[in-house]
Formats: structure tokens, sequence, C-alpha cells
């Protein structure tokens, strides 16, 4: 065609379009600068019609007027910055084109500009393919790298071009209607940049404002309510694999977001994210036992793993087989406190915010704790279920997530925490073998079957759950182990700084202040004692005075005896908050455990076995599993039995002193009395053995005629407990019924206490001024 044909050609065609035409025609025009984006129904153009395009560009750039057919947009952007798309384009224009920057260059000045130029230089004006877009970092991210690439139906090319292509069927006044609609459900969209631009601007700028999930649902609700219902199912259709993903997000979000802490106080919350502290986790499984003590090392220690063994939260799922082959089935396990639940919440936010583990297409958590709710409460009468209508019961907005998971190569995780929380027992050689996920069965036979592998076969199944509870597994059945070992010395610092962000003087105090007893920062490697610890100097520090003596140690450990009893009634027997009333049955456990504790001290030894627990009337899952005060070792003993110990050291010699002073409140029983002890010279007198100076005296005598370090902890603690604020308040109505007489003669044994700081040894010395302030203090 030549020049002045081509120039009548375009008038005409001007004189032609009416106003009405042009803001139709707008929305038809093809895409600009998103080359991959285009609409699946858009027919490519041949060569022919590109050059001819671009003639009629060239020809009408010296009066700009609306984009029309040019695919350029000659517009201020300023309220949708560029996209990773549009950056993209610059990177990939051929060698010697010219791009346009339409947003910041003057057209007139422009073309002053390219007389100058020579005559051959060609104007790109529609862009070139880009490629699909990618991590900026890591162009070629592995199978095994963080945070993994979306599924690409679940990515956002997938869902950009399917909503463009849905939204470009509908006519200019559907359209209008639909941002009506649109734009009374989201405030966040401005009026302006609803009706700015075609459609690709607007697409744009709803993926860029909403983010993935909300533009693709509030897109179908929209079309749904402008009566475009086979639109939206369409697109609903097209999406679904994304949809899904999307309501597990969210539903995860919701549940994970605020981090739920002891009683719950209206209106005060805490958000997951800014006072998680990531604990360490190893995949040598040693115990969990730190063996570290403020006077001696523990009888029978336990090896710590070294820092090569340990793992990041985000890649436990992603550990490796010994012969390379990824694992399918990990379990995790940990001391009592340790934060397993705590862990399985960031583990899910840090998914549902894309954060990690961007590559498993869904997550699915069915807890053992709401397994065994519904296994006896809420069955059918038929008692069976299949695994996808327990799927569907506990995540409705997942009906229809069955094709996805049967399909091969589905990357898809199951999380089961709380394994102790399920209490019956599990067949694992004569349960019925399932092999598709529609059979109904019982839900202990659907356990037994998803661990095995027969159901949900293309999961991956992470297992958490205390040692004693998760060692009936067969080993056949997990690939891989690994331990929460808790917090080092940093972590707990980080903690206790994240909890006072918003108060940051408070936090410092609080950090100094727990930094003074050396016993306590050993005790709080357990996130729930750092808790515990941000919690209570909290509260005390909102007296006046508070802070000038530093903190006594047994106020904590009688706290960590309470919760974890507390929390045995509420997980394992439910009980509610107002019902944890401690039964005869729950004191006569405390006082067995301290009895068992107080003999194993006399033996020197750390460590206890099955027969031991029978020998004091006890079952072995009460006390290993039930009560979070002991834990199973990972290693056997020589003869093969499987080896027991406290949560630490410390708390094996607190509860010796709490049955020794039980003994004494209770039953006026002086269980340290005995005459084969030889009574050191610094005891100018025998005291009454019924008196509290007498109890003090007798644990006075054990302890100078052991090594250092072997009942002085003891003694600290029993002169904690003679504190009315332990005794009185703490206990009281619990391990102790109320409005009970206090402990009477606390100034003499006072007195003897101070009497045996003058004539100690001086290795003594400090643990007895120790003994004496835990006595008397009585500032919290």
């Amino acid at each position: 065609m030549d020049p002045d044909t081509e120039v009548e050609s375009i008038f005409l065609r001007e004189d032609e379009m009416d106003e009405e035409d042009e803001e139709k025609e707008k929305w038809k025009r093809p895409p600009s600068s998103y080359g991959s984006m285009k609409s699946e129904s858009d027919d490519m153009e041949d060569n022919v019609e590109e050059k001819q395009e671009a003639a009629d560009v060239v020809a009408k750039l010296p009066e700009p007027r609306a984009p029309t057919g040019t695919g350029i947009q000659i517009k201020e952007r300023s309220e949708s910055p560029e996209t990773l798309y549009t950056m993209t384009t610059q990177q990939t224009k051929p060698p010697g084109a010219v791009v346009i920057e339409t947003s910041s260059v003057d057209l007139e000045d422009f073309y002053e500009d390219e007389e100058d130029e020579e005559e051959d230089e060609y104007l790109i004006t529609n862009s070139p393919e880009p490629p699909e877009p990618i991590e900026p970092d890591d162009p070629m991210p592995d199978e095994n790298s963080q945070p993994g690439r979306l599924h690409p139906e679940q990515d956002l090319p997938h869902i950009f071009r399917n909503i463009q292509s849905t939204l470009s069927q509908l006519s200019w006044e559907e359209m209008l209607k639909f941002k009506s609609w649109f734009y009374q459900w989201e405030p966040d969209l401005k009026l302006n940049q609803m009706h700015d631009g075609d459609i690709l601007d607007f697409v744009d700028r709803l993926l860029e404002v909403l983010g993935q999930d909300r533009a693709l649902t509030h897109t179908i609700t929209s079309l749904e309510n402008i009566n475009k219902k086979p639109e939206a199912e369409q697109l609903s259709n097209k999406c679904k694999r994304a949809l899904m993903r999307f309501r597990l997000q969210q539903a995860l979000f919701r549940k994970h977001q605020v981090i739920r802490e002891g009683v719950i106080q209206a209106g005060k919350q805490n958000f997951l994210d800014k006072v998680f502290v990531e604990p360490e986790i190893s995949t040598s499984g040693c115990g969990g036992i730190y063996p570290t003590h403020d006077l001696r090392p523990p009888p029978s220690p336990v090896p710590v793993p070294s820092p090569d063994t340990f793992v990041g939260l985000n890649n436990l799922i992603r550990l490796k087989k010994d012969d390379g082959a990824p694992v399918r089935t990990v379990v995790t396990t940990g001391l009592p406190g340790i934060g397993m639940s705590v862990c399985v919440g960031k583990f899910c936010l840090d998914w549902a915010e894309q954060r990690a583990n961007k590559d498993i297409q869904f997550v699915i958590k069915l807890s053992f704790r709401s397994l065994w709710v519904l296994r006896n409460k809420h069955l059918p009468p038929s008692q069976t279920m299949s695994i996808m209508e327990i799927i569907e019961y506990f995540h409705s907005d997942c009906k229809d997530v069955k094709p996805f998971l049967e399909e091969d190569g589905c990357k898809f995780l199951i999380i089961m925490d709380s394994f102790d929380r399920y209490q019956s027992p599990l067949d694992w050689e004569n349960a019925s073998v399932i092999n598709d996920n529609d059979t109904p069965a019982h839900p202990d036979v659907l356990v037994v079957n998803i661990i095995r592998g027969t159901v949900l076969r293309g999961a991956r199944l992470w297992i958490l759950g205390r040692r004693g509870a998760v060692s009936q597994i067969p080993s056949k059945f997990i690939d891989a182990v690994t331990e929460i070992q808790g917090f080092n010395d940093d972590m707990k610092e980080s903690y206790l700084k994240n909890r006072w962000q918003s108060n940051t003087d408070l936090g410092a105090k609080i950090l100094c202040h727990f930094k003074r007893l050396p016993t306590l920062v050993m005790a709080a490697r357990h996130p729930f004692v750092c808790w515990m610890v941000a919690t209570v100097f909290e509260r005390c520090y909102r007296y006046r005075g508070y802070g000038k003596d530093p903190p006594r140690l047994t106020p904590f450990y009688v706290n960590i005896l309470m919760v974890q009893m507390n929390r045995r009634l509420q997980f394992y027997y439910d009980k509610r908050e107002n019902e944890l009333k401690w039964s005869t049955d729950d004191k006569n456990l405390v006082v067995q455990l301290g009895r068992m504790a107080l003999k194993m001290l006399e033996k020197d030894t750390s460590v206890f076995y099955e027969d031991d627990v029978r020998e004091y009337g006890l079952t072995l899952n009460e006390v290993a599993v039930l009560c979070g005060m002991c834990t199973a070792l990972p290693t056997p003993a020589a003869d093969g039995r499987t080896v027991y110990s406290f949560i630490h050291f410390t708390f094996q010699e607190f509860m010796a002193a709490l049955y020794v002073f039980t003994m004494f409140r209770t039953e006026e029983k002086n269980v340290l009395d005995s005459g084969m002890w030889h009574m050191p010279k610094i005891f100018a007198s025998k005291e009454q053995t019924k008196s509290i100076a007498g109890l003090i005296q007798c644990a006075l005598v054990r302890t100078f005629n052991h090594p250092l370090g072997h009942f002085d902890m003891f003694l600290r603690f029993l002169c904690g407990l003679l504190s009315p604020d332990c005794h009185d308040n703490q206990l009281c109505g619990y391990l102790f019924r109320q409005n009970a007489p206090k402990v009477g003669g606390l100034d003499q044994a006072q007195r003897l206490l101070e009497q045996t700081i003058q004539k100690a040894p001086p290795e003594r010395v400090d643990n007895l001024k120790e003994c004496l302030r835990e006595m008397t203090q009585s500032d919290e």
C-alpha cells in the first residue's frame, strides 16, 4: 500500500468511528505488554497484519489519541506499578529495537528527536513475547530449594489468562455492571483504577492490589451477581486447582495467625509471626534431654546432637533417604512443652502466605486430636468413614479436591500432629488393608493405612507426637525421625525481645532479670519455660520495687508442674478450664513420681525403666506420655529395655523435694529421718524430726554427707517449697486442700540455715545462701 492511500484510509476510518465505538473497541485491542498473557481465545495475527498494524501506528503518532488498535498505552500508571511481566519486556527487546516509554516521554519531543535518527531504525510498539515469570534470584530452582515453584495451574500467568479471557467475553455494558459490583466489595480499589485503561490494565490492577486469591474468588462472585453464571462456572473450572489451594490457605491462616498461649485474655493477642523463634531441630534423635546443671553433671547424661544434624523447620519434608529418594513419612518428636504445635502452626502459616514450600499444592491438616473426637463422638451409625469423607468433614470447602489428590505427581502434604492424643491401640499387623480413598473403614484402620501408605498414596506425611507415643509406629513405615531440641542462648534472647517489641524497656528489664538465675536460663531451653518467664515477669514488673533481688527458682518449677498436670487433664481427659481440680488419683500420681525421683536421687541415677514405674503403682503410659514430666529415650539399655527419664535432671530434683514436703505437710512424716546418716559437727544439736527445722536439718545432713552437688539443688527446692508463696498460694487447691493450715516454725528453719552458713565449708556457702533466699524472699 502506498503512503497516500494509507493516510486516506486512516482519515476515512476516523470519520466513521464515533465515541461509543471507540470505547468498545478499546476492550478488543490485542495486549500491549503482556505477551504470554494473551487470551486463549484470541487468534494469532499473521506477519502481514502485524506489519500493517505497525504502519498504522507510525502514521497516527504525530497526533496522539486514545488507544484503539495500536497497542500503545499513552497514560500515566502511577497507581499501578510495573509488574514482573512489564519489567521483563525491557529485558527481552530485540537488538537495535526501541521500546517507547509512553509513561514518561513527551511524544512531540520524541519525534523531534527522531527526525535526526537514521531512517532505517525500527519502532517496536508491540512488546515481544516475554518468558514465563521466574524467581529473580534463582532462575531455575531445583526441586529441593526454597521457596519452591508453584504448579502452573496455581501460578499467576494461568490465573491472569483465564480472568482476562473470561472478562473479554463480556459486552461493554456487562463490563460496566461487573465493575460496579466488584467495586462495592473491594474498598482497596479506587474508582479511577476501575475505569482507566483496558481489560489488561484492569486485570493487572486486580492481581497487584488484591492478590491472586481475592482477585479470582471475587471475580467469580461478581460474575454470578450479574447473572453470568456460565462464565463464572467456566472460570471456576479452569482455576479449580488454584481455588482449592486458596481455600486451604485461608483456613490455615485463620487458624494459626494468632498464637493462643495460656489463659486467653479478651482484647489481647499475639501474632505468631511476631513472637515465633525457630528452635533447633535435629535429624539425630538423642532424647532432647540437655545435660546441663548448675552444680553437677547429670549422673546418666545423654548425648547431644551436633550442629551439622540441624535442619530448618520448612525443610523437614524435603529430607532425603539414604538412597537419595525423597522421604514420604517424617516423624517429629520432642519433650513435652518443646513447641511442636507452635512449629506446625508456623509451617502452615509460611505455606499459606507462600513464603516456603510453594511447590506443595495442598497442605491438609488432620490432627490426631480431631480424629480421636470424631472416633468417639461424631461417627455415623455405621462407625465407618472413608478418608475422603474425613477430609471433607474437616475441610468442607475442599469437596472437589479428590481428583487432584489422586493424580500422579500431585505433591501434597498431610500433617497429623498430637499422635499421643489418639489413645486407642493400633493393630499394625492385623488391620485390614485398604487400597483406595473411597472405602469406608473404622478410624483406627484408616490411621494404620494412612501411615502404611496404602491410602493417600501420593501424600507426604508429617507425624508429630511425644516419643513415648510415636515409638509404637513400626520403623518400616518411617523414612525420617527428627527431634525438636529447643532454644539455644541466642534464641532465648530473641524470643524475649520479640515478645516486647512495643515496650523495649520492659523487654530489656525482663531479659536482664532472667539472666540473674543460671538454672532458670538452662531450663528455658524449653520454649514453654521461655513463655512462662515472659508471662510471670511481665506481671511481676507491674509492682513497684520489683527486680531488686534475683528471681526465685522454685515458683517456676511449681508452675511447670501445674501447667503440665492441667494440660494432661485438658488434653487426655477432656476437662474444661473450670474443671481443672486435681482428683485423688492426680495427687497420687504427683506423689508417687516424687517418691520415685527421690529413690533415683539416692541411687545417683537419672533414668528409670518400666519395672520401676510398676513398683510405685503407676502405668507406663501415664508416666511416659500423659503427665508431661517424663519422656522415653531413643537409645535402649544394654539388655534391650526402653529407658525413661524426667524432662530435666533439675526437675527430678524438684519432684523429690516436693514429695518430701508433701509427706511432711499431709502426713506429718519426715521421710528423710534416718539414724544411719552421720551428723556433721557443724550442727550443735538435733532438732525434733517432726518440726520444719528438723526436716531441714535432715536435708542438710544428707547434703553434707554427699559430694558437692548431689543433694544441693534438692535442698534448694525443699527450702523454696517452705515459702508460703509456693505451698500456700500456688499449690493450694491443687495438691493441698483449700484452707489447709500454713506450715509453722519457718523462723526456726531460717535460723538453722543462717547458723549453717556461718560454719559451712566455703564451697557450700553460695548454695546455702540461695536456699535461705528461696525460703524467705516473697516478692512474687
